[in-house]
């Protein structure tokens, strides 16, 4: 159903309906998502949130900007507070127009003088339009539409501007002949006297929309009861917004520190829910191929990286910053640079803290006792067809990637030539033929690794990057399914799937020189910075 045809069927309605205050895209979306069936863009609201007063200090044009985006983030109808029109007839029509090129339900117009006031300063005047001149502004804003549905709510202001019930009545008739398709009765009062005189005295003969910012204590029953058609809350989010980020504010500022307020406010994965990026994400593997293939990755991260002391006694190795960013951030990116937007991540220490919205997790809550086949192990549906799969802890060149993903074996390592002797257990690699760099693109077979190479058969180190195609990826499925049953098979590493994978498979291994790193430890840190 149109939005216009929404909010219309709303307001003619015998039973009540609500619209709830929203001032940007995400705080419609928040209304949307708390079950509301319309949006009231405040314009005292969209005012305050760009920091002006609500006298028409925002231009309808900036109003028109901040709308925009509330529409597109929602499905249900917007009303738009439009002051007086912000102008004359002319410039009524014109907004009607953009309104509905917007995707906008309705407006609604207030019989006050341009620039406005808001209702509800004390000590100003509120000069009220003649009543002939709103009228004709009426007019031309249902002759300016072109979907039927879209709806003009004119607003009364008599009661603001001291003016009894009878001028009231007489203006919100003289609006309903002029083509209004309802009444907004307006009051001030802390209590709700006015509008109950005004529903008695006007006889359910239009729809009559109400604000009871003022008289907020009015049993919602009663409005029912009076044959009210809609109930405005009209400025609550904006209003609680100030509440929380001056408390927020304060805090952080007298603490010079998060550590009060990160368990007390929204977290950055509902924020990108709000914004829709799982749904970008789908879209990107739809509309983003990667050269013509559909590419998926595993990263594994598990492990604490007990080596780095006090910077990881609550987060993962994989989450240490190099220039700014964590590692596993960087990794991703990188992937996402190259088309590959399924990424698998298998988190294990301080998984809780391991949240990226574009990726999925999967959780070895074994970490402490396992090492990476085991990881592996867990992912095991993620390998299927062309999968890139990774360490956690490793940075390298784009042009490594890129050498990967080009080449045509079924299970491809990429393994760095240059070989340096290294404390702790290193992933050596001895292969049918040394490097030759004068072999473009050399590709050569593995034919085992281990930590413990002599010095003369190590002719690289695999640096944690490896690939499989569609045949690949099922040759080490069944690889890994035949080392499960092995009762020391927590504790295998990949060296010993490879190590299996090569008697009766062809592993190739691609070669480079440098342009990688494995942060494993501190000095490793600090030079993965100049990588």
């Amino acid at each position: 159903m149109k939005k216009t045809t929404q909010l219309k069927n709303m307001i003619q309605s015998d039973q009540l309906g609500f619209l709830m205050e929203a001032h940007n895209g995400l705080s419609a979306k928040i209304v949307q998502n708390t079950g509301f069936k319309g949006i009231w863009a405040s314009g005292l609201s969209i005012s305050a949130a760009l920091g002006v007063r609500d006298n028409n200090e925002a231009s309808w044009t900036q109003v028109l900007e901040v709308i925009e985006f509330m529409s597109d983030a929602t499905d249900i109808p917007i009303l738009l507070d439009g002051d007086t029109g912000y102008g004359n007839f002319n410039n009524m029509r014109r907004l009607v127009r953009k309104l509905e090129q917007r995707g906008i339900a309705g407006v609604c117009i207030e019989d006050k003088l341009f620039p406005k006031t808001n209702s509800f300063i004390d000590g100003e005047a509120q000069p009220l339009a003649d009543m002939n001149e709103f009228c004709g502004k009426i007019k031309a804003a249902k002759d300016a539409q072109t979907d039927p549905d879209f709806v003009v709510v004119a607003r009364v202001e008599a009661f603001i501007a001291g003016w009894g019930l009878e001028e009231a009545l007489r203006r919100a008739e003289a609006y309903r002949l002029a083509g209004a398709d309802a009444i907004l009765m307006h009051s001030k009062k802390s209590n709700a006297l006015e509008i109950k005189a005004f529903m008695e005295a006007w006889g359910n003969r239009h729809p009559v929309i109400i604000v009871p910012t003022k008289y907020y204590s009015t049993p919602t029953e009663q409005f029912r009861e009076w044959g009210v058609s809609t109930v405005i809350w009209a400025n609550h989010n904006v209003r609680s917004a100030i509440t929380a980020m001056e408390k927020i504010s304060e805090r952080i500022f007298e603490d010079e520190s998060l550590v009060n307020v990160e368990g007390t406010v929204a977290s950055v994965s509902h924020i990108f829910e709000l914004q829709g990026a799982s749904e970008l994400k789908e879209a990107e593997k739809k509309y983003l191929p990667t050269y013509g293939q559909e590419i998926n990755a595993i990263i594994l991260a598990a492990s604490r990286g007990a080596k780095f002391g006090e910077l990881t006694k609550e987060i993962p190795k994989a989450l240490l910053k190099v220039n700014g960013s964590p590692i596993l951030h960087t990794l991703v990116d990188e992937f996402n640079q190259m088309g590959i937007k399924d990424i698998s991540v298998v988190r294990g220490y301080g998984k809780e803290y391991i949240n990226l919205e574009n990726i999925n997790v999967i959780d070895n809550d074994e970490f402490d006792k396992t090492k990476e086949l085991y990881s592996l192990s867990l992912a095991l549906e993620q390998i299927q067809g062309d999968t890139v799969i990774s360490f956690g802890d490793i940075l390298f060149k784009k042009y490594v990637l890129n050498e990967l993903l080009n080449a045509d074996e079924d299970i491809v390592l990429i393994v760095d030539s240059d070989v340096e002797e290294k404390e702790g257990y290193i992933d050596y690699v001895q292969t049918d033929q040394a490097y030759n760099r004068r072999q473009f693109n050399q590709v050569v077979n593995l034919e085992k690794m281990s930590t413990n190479l002599e010095d003369n058969e190590a002719v690289g180190e695999f640096i944690g990057l490896w690939k499989v195609n569609e045949k690949g990826a099922e040759i080490v499925r069944n690889a890994i399914d035949e080392l499960m049953q092995n009762s020391s098979f927590e504790q295998l590493r990949l060296s010993d799937l490879f190590n299996h994978l090569v008697k009766a498979n062809k592993v190739s291994v691609n070669y480079i020189r440098g342009s990688w790193l494995d942060v494993d430890n501190m000095v490793d840190l600090q030079k993965a910075g100049e990588l």
